[in-house]
């Protein structure tokens, strides 16, 4: 496929072009996805760093020095900062690079923040696409920093080649701060602000917790570091832990890269059905499909299998949706002994419109 003036000049590094390509990308456009076909053949040789952890772990700091290690190491570097977005405004301050100010200069560093837009586990639906973006550009290691994550916000996982998990010292309960979920996607622990009070209890904690999981011959048993970010003490240690786990997991890598790819394909088959679905509707019967399971008129498999006997109706259908309508239509509509309403009391409902949020 013949490069565009864009993807050219973003597969040369031009900062502008990148940051073109990424507004593009971010805003789900039509074009944005072309780039992406354009420039795919070109992507899969960045070391892609995954760093999660819960708020105030000093997370976009502990990447400030990270940065500069791998610099120091000859290496280029894209971040991905992730930023959460209020549910409320739809706004995002996408404050996390302010704390990356030392590397604006560097034409080997490209920053850019990005808000989740509402999407759950850690990171926005696009930072998969961002990654391959700067792939492309020549970065030889792409950091995607998450938001402060909790239990099972756990997408990282599936998009980074190695996942550094971040705990604090004094965020309350030890075994509320490493349950299951976040626990299990590290392949490096890191205990930041280690200078304070309790840093190795909660490394203690790490250990003990690791105990309970099988570990193989020659499986990679995640070491746990301590760091103090603002000063960059272990910073050094943790970049070579980094190159160790790289090593160790070279041959598995593939297959990691593999079940990326699959889950990011799922994710768009789910979120282009969506879109395609409400497209295809006449205007307002989305709404009204969801109006109705609002007040109990129908429930949320009947409505999905209605759905998909107007947008698919060749297609063959089998699962819970058509057994949900199966069952539906077999018993009819509900009637007034089943509900307890009777037809005085419905026909009251309807005239006042429907019930308030419960």
């Amino acid at each position: 496929m013949t490069p565009d003036p864009l993807s050219a000049r973003l597969l040369a590094g031009d900062p502008r072009a990148i940051a073109r390509a990424i507004s593009l990308v971010e805003n789900e456009t039509a074009e944005g996805a072309a780039l992406i076909a354009r420039i795919y053949s070109r992507t899969g040789r960045a070391y892609l760093i995954g760093i999660t952890g819960t708020p105030g772990s000093g997370k976009s700091t502990l990447v400030d020095r990270l940065v500069a290690a791998i610099r120091r190491s000859g290496l280029t570097v894209g971040v991905i900062a992730v930023d959460p977005t209020s549910p409320f405004t739809g706004g995002a301050i996408l404050g996390d690079r302010i704390r990356m100010n030392a590397h604006a200069g560097d034409a080997g560093v490209f920053i850019r923040s990005m808000a989740t837009r509402g999407h759950l586990g850690g990171l926005a639906r696009t930072t998969a696409d961002v990654a391959l973006l700067l792939d492309a550009a020549g970065m030889d290691i792409v950091i995607i920093e998450t938001v402060g994550v909790g239990q099972d916000e756990i997408d990282v996982v599936r998009t980074a080649d190695v996942s550094i998990v971040l705990l604090v010292p004094g965020a309350g309960d030890d075994v509320q701060a490493i349950k299951a979920g976040i626990m299990e996607i590290a392949d490096i622990f890191v205990v930041n602000k280690a200078d304070r009070e309790g840093a190795d209890q909660v490394a203690q904690s790490i250990a003990a917790n690791l105990t309970f999981q099988t570990f193989q011959p020659g499986d990679w048993q995640p070491p746990i570091l301590k760091t103090e970010a603002t000063s960059g003490a272990g910073i050094d240690e943790l970049w070579a832990a980094i190159g160790r786990y790289r090593d160790h997991s070279a041959d598995r890598r593939t297959a990691r890269q593999q079940a990326r790819q699959e889950a990011r394909l799922r994710d768009l088959l789910a979120h282009r059905f969506a879109q395609h679905v409400e497209a295809t509707l006449p205007a307002g019967e989305f709404q009204r499909l969801v109006d109705g399971i609002a007040r109990r008129e129908i429930d949320p498999y009947s409505a999905a299998a209605e759905l998909m006997a107007r947008v698919v109706p060749d297609t063959q259908r089998g699962g819970p949706f058509a057994a949900a309508e199966a069952s539906a239509k077999a018993e009819g509509p509900p009637d007034a002994a089943r509900t307890g309403r009777s037809s005085a009391a419905e026909t009251s409902t309807k005239a006042a419109g429907p019930p308030g949020a419960r």
